[in-house]
Formats: C-alpha cells, structure tokens, sequence
C-alpha cells in the first residue's frame, strides 16, 4: 500500500486570533449565553439578569388569574380560516372564565386575544424581543417581553390550566412537546393539551402512532393526552370540566396588591 505523506498545515496569519470555544460569534442575551464559556464576571451578570427578568414576569403576571395558553403561528394572516378559529377559541375560553394568554405576536396568537377581547375578558401577551415577527398585538390587557425564550417559556406553562395549540411551526410545536414532556415526567399536572385544526394536526397524530408509540418511545398515555378537535365549544367545555372537576380549580377574587411591595 503507498503511503501519502502528511503535508503540514501552514501557519495562521499574523492576525489571526487563537483557538476559542464558542458556537457564536460574540453578541448579547441568549445568543451569548448559548456560545460556551464566558468570562465569570459576565457569566454572573448575565445569572443576575436572568433572575430579573424571571422576577419581573413573576410580579407582572401574579394578577392575571388562571389561565389558558394558546399557541399558535405568526405567520397566518387576518383572512385565513384558521385565523378565524383561533379567535373563536380565544372567545370560548374567555367565556369560561379564563384568561388568554398567548405569545402576545401577531397571527394567532393575535386571533386568540382577539377572541378574548370580544367576549369582555382577559387577554395576556408574553412577547419575545425578535428582529421579525413578534410585534405585540393591539389586543392586550397585560403586556410583557422578555429577552430569552426560556424565561418566557416558563411563564406561558406556570399560569395556565390547559394549552391550546393552533396551526404553526417550529415555535409551536417547541412549546407544544415542551408541555407534553413537563406532563410525562410529572413536572406539571395532566393538564390539558387541546389541538384546534384536525387536519393541519392529523398527520402528526399519526407518525406519532406510527413511530414513536410503534418502537415503544413513548406509551399509549402520552398520545392520548392530546385532543384533536375542530370544535372552539368542544375545546373550551374541555378545558372546562378537566380545571374545574379533576384540578378543583375554583373561581375567587385575585390577590390583594401590596404597596410595600411596589405592586
């Protein structure tokens, strides 16, 4: 067998930097905090700045009452059917009692507070500072954005009784099986899981059949806890009957604010 001879590499510029770890080029919030190690005086402001902004969706959101989180694309616009839908849904789940809240952009999860606001209840926004798509929606009470998507990740799962998921993509379904994950590892309760659209969610209901439920990576429980309906009443009844029957969620007056605290 011939050998090849090893050729050696031939030397960086002058100006070239050193060997790095790091998957990003250096920017701020999460694309930074995601680019491996940082230096640790930046690595604890970045911890103290995460910390706040969980603090300030906790104090922000303590008021808005038990809710509903809707998922659901940005992309779709006003004259779309599913646009219709998801105001539909919004409504039905206002005139339970619940509070909507959605990603607060536009599409529908605009659709969804919509809803809410034509039914006279309360609509919630946790937007996503983005450089497309995420505008906030005229159709906000209570308005909140957050820098990293994990802290508002945390905050559509910590206030809602149930989760609605509308046509959309890869956001939604993020969040999607990010709840369903919570569910299955008992991190949150059975709450839940309505999927409004048959045919745009069929198809996925059944490669999850095919494959994951088929070759034993997930069982017969995690597929049933998703319901797929067409139905806004149906959906809303639902969610309805699981808060109120199997979580003993009960309807009260909201908490008292505290001025010492600043509320």
């Amino acid at each position: 067998m011939t050998r090849i001879p090893e050729r050696p590499l031939p030397p960086p510029p002058e100006s070239a930097p050193g060997p790095q770890w790091g998957k990003t080029p250096p920017g701020n919030g999460e694309r930074q905090l995601l680019s491996g190690p940082q230096e640790r005086g930046s690595e604890l402001l970045r911890t103290f700045r995460i910390g706040a902004e969980f603090l300030r969706g906790f104090r922000r959101l303590h008021w808005v009452g038990p809710c509903v989180t809707v998922f659901g694309s940005a992309r779709f616009e006003e004259d779309h059917p599913y646009y219709a839908m998801g105001r539909e849904v919004g409504a039905e789940i206002a005139r339970m009692g619940f509070t909507v809240m959605t990603g607060g952009g536009p599409g529908l999860m605009e659709a969804a507070n919509r809803g809410a606001r034509d039914a006279n209840g309360r609509s919630v926004g946790c937007n996503i500072e983005l450089p497309h798509e995420q505008h906030p929606n005229p159709y906000l009470d209570t308005f909140i954005e957050f820098r990293y998507f994990f802290v508002r990740k945390v905050m559509l799962a910590k206030y809602s009784y149930a989760f609605v998921a509308l046509p959309g993509g890869y956001g939604t379904l993020d969040e999607l099986f990010e709840i369903a994950t919570l569910i299955q590892t008992g991190k949150i309760r059975n709450y839940p899981c309505v999927l409004m659209g048959r045919e745009y969610w069929q198809p996925l209901i059944d490669f999850l059949r095919e494959r994951p439920l088929a070759f034993h990576t997930i069982d017969p429980e995690d597929l049933d806890r998703f319901y797929v309906t067409d139905s806004p009443e149906e959906a809303a009844t639902l969610i309805r009957d699981e808060a109120l029957a199997k979580f003993g969620l009960r309807y009260r007056k909201p908490p008292r604010k505290r001025r010492f605290l600043f509320e």
